[in-house]
């Protein structure tokens, strides 16, 4: 076995302190002896709930000799509040200790760049590795055996059971509900997201009519108490008198049928859609990633694709509504790139970040894009327009015109009568309004918890109030409420780059047993940009390379820099006619300082160790 490249690992430190583990005490002097899986997130990102779905099965094959660690970092305002780091741990279903590390301090320890970032540690306490976004599990688990047979010979493995400990349930009717919809009945169904199940209330928005799901996590269709939902969000009614649900994490879209409560797969194979596969087709041959919302518009289906950043549409056959379900719907990309980022433009060229809420007008459809903070809108022609927002860093609760005012992480949107539209602003814990013909913002309500959707119903509107567990109905009011302004920036530190050419290097090592195959052409993708735009003399777009220089403006003092990397590596077994192949992604957004004196060398983990920082660390 050759010589790994190893690292001391710094002691996890964290002002929030832990979650999930009781009474104990917990550091790295805890835990020797066992295999430790570092995973910096943060609850707002799309890409670090994929990460924990794909560590589930790990985690539980290898429960004896692996401990996770979620380090929560948080990119907004709210996500430092402790209480909002414990319930998304319940809400997501997180079943490993958690360190609350509002400050970021373990995340500088560690040199972390990016959410999500996964860090091996040794039993003898040393990083062997680190992978920067999604499509690691598979590498890690090959890592895992390899010390598990490595330090059981050495005697330094130590076996047991981990210092999990489960928080009490809570006897709610509903648990972190995502999105609601008025029935013809004058019902409400409501997608109880952590429960996996959807549940009808009577008008009063409280009293159970019935529940629609196994209440276990699974994809299985079938009669209402035995189908089974994955974390369900977004529900639109059709033409048919059914009900159309975003199954978040199957990935997929599933028909309800109202009269019988049947549920069948529409849309989707289960499986997370990655880079390279098909983005047009027959709707249950092409995979989907994490449908957040849908919504009826046009002749079609169009749904809120959070896991790309993008807005796809299913198309019954033949156009009809009364075609839903048939072999010959298909679905298909609309706008976004896939690139995270706010970008208007004609829908092939524009860029999302995390879109998830729709709501459909006459003349457009509202998008809630929630990692710009901002309310977009696409027009008849499929043009992408901004309404309010300005990209991912800028946040805040500011009303007034609509090219000032912010908004924190906003889930929902609604289509009020009179063409303005409310916003539920997630993280502001408040229900906002715009109005285009004005262009001025507004805020309806404040005092909500996690509002998430709302339903309009005669002059009320009702609230989905995910981490208060309930629907909350309020009159709209005649005029606005007052709150004081407050504007925010996401504090990440800066790096000082020198201006001039800075050689960016992203560093990725195939798994043990893989490679890189390029048979059927390059398998490697590196796309640059720069906010500004005139941060970057040269060296921005894309390419197959992992490696580039980059030339830097030496009259911008300071920026981000975009940079997009996809890797596929396969196993190298050449009696294998199939082998099996896997996807490396991340985004990584890099607030830089222009200094002399700076860095010349940007490098970027995606798997792996960065081997020369560390000749150069041994060397100083």
């Amino acid at each position: 076995m050759s010589k790994r490249v190893r690292v001391r690992a710094p002691e996890l430190i964290g002002k929030g302190g832990w979650i999930n583990i009781g009474d104990k005490k917990l550091g790295l002097a805890e835990l020797r002896g066992r295999i430790v899986i570092v995973d910096f997130w943060t609850f707002c990102c799309i890409n670090c709930l994929h990460v924990l779905d794909e560590l589930r099965e790990l985690e539980e094959k290898h429960r004896d000799t692996v401990v996770i660690i979620g380090v929560h970092s948080p990119k907004f305002v709210h996500e430092a509040e402790h209480q909002a780091v414990v319930e998304a741990v319940e809400r997501y279903r997180v079943e490993h200790p958690v360190l609350d590390d509002p400050e970021l301090a373990t995340w500088k320890q560690y040199a972390v760049r990016a959410w999500p970032t996964l860090v091996v540690i040794d039993p003898e306490g040393y990083v062997v590795a680190q992978h920067a976004g999604e499509g690691h599990a598979h590498a890690i688990e090959r890592l895992v055996a390899e010390l598990e047979t490595e330090h059981a010979a050495k005697g330094t493995l130590r076996r047991g059971d981990g210092p999990y400990v489960p928080p009490e349930p809570e006897p709610t009717v509903l648990r972190f509900p995502g999105k609601a919809l008025a029935l013809p009945s004058g019902n409400f169904l409501v997608s109880d997201t952590t429960r996996h199940q959807l549940v009808e209330l009577a008008a009063d928005g409280e009293s159970v009519v019935r529940r629609i799901g196994s209440g276990a996590r699974g994809f299985g269709d079938g009669p209402a108490d035995s189908a089974s939902f994955n974390e369900p969000q977004g529900l639109a009614l059709i033409e048919d008198g059914s009900v159309v649900v975003a199954d978040t994490v199957n990935h997929a879209l599933r028909r309800l049928d109202l009269a019988t409560g049947a549920v069948t797969t529409l849309a989707g194979t289960g499986r997370q859609w990655m880079q390279g596969e098909p983005t047009s087709g027959p709707a249950r041959e092409v995979s989907l990633s994490s449908p957040w919302d849908v919504a009826w518009w046009q002749g079609r289906l169009w749904i809120a694709m959070a896991g790309v950043h993008q807005l796809w549409a299913y198309d019954p056959a033949e156009g009809s509504s009364q075609a839903f379900g048939s072999a010959e719907g298909t679905v298909a990309v609309t706008a976004g790139t896939t690139n995270e980022g706010l970008v208007d433009g004609p829908g092939p060229e524009a860029w999302f970040a995390q879109p998830s809420g729709l709501a459909a007008a006459a003349d457009r459809l509202w998008v809630a894009d929630s990692e710009t903070s901002a309310l977009r809108w696409v027009d008849l022609d499929g043009a992408v327009h901004t309404a309010v927002g300005t990209g991912l860093f800028d946040f805040g609760h500011r009303d007034g015109a609509a090219e000032h005012a912010l908004l924190q992480h906003p889930l929902g949107v609604t289509a009020l009568p009179d063409g303005s539209v409310a916003i539920s602003d997630t993280y502001n814990h408040a229900l906002r309004r715009y109005d285009p013909a004005t262009g001025e913002v507004t805020t309806l309500a404040t005092d909500l918890r996690e509002p998430s959707d709302a339903v309009l119903v005669g002059d009320e509107i009702l609230v989905v109030e995910s981490a208060r567990h309930r629907l909350t109905r309020l009159r709209l009011p005649e005029e606005a409420v007052r709150v004081a302004s407050v504007a925010h920036r996401t504090q990440r530190a800066a790096t000082e780059v020198a201006p001039g050419e800075l050689k960016l290097d992203v560093i990725f090592r195939a798994p043990a047993g893989q490679k890189l195959d390029t048979r059927y052409g390059p398998s490697t993708r590196l796309l640059v940009s720069a906010t500004p735009p005139e941060l970057l003399v040269g060296g921005e777009g894309a390419g197959t390379d992992l490696n580039r220089t980059l030339t830097l403006n030496e009259a911008v003092a300071e920026g981000v820099l975009h940079v997009s990397a996809m890797a596929a590596s396969c196993d190298d077994d050449p009696s294998n006619e199939y082998p099996a192949c896997h996807v490396h992604q991340q985004d990584w957004g890099v607030p830089v300082r222009l200094t002399d004196g700076g860095a010349d060398r940007l490098p970027l983990v995606l798997a792996g160790m960065d081997d020369l920082n560390e000749q150069r660390s041994q060397n100083a």
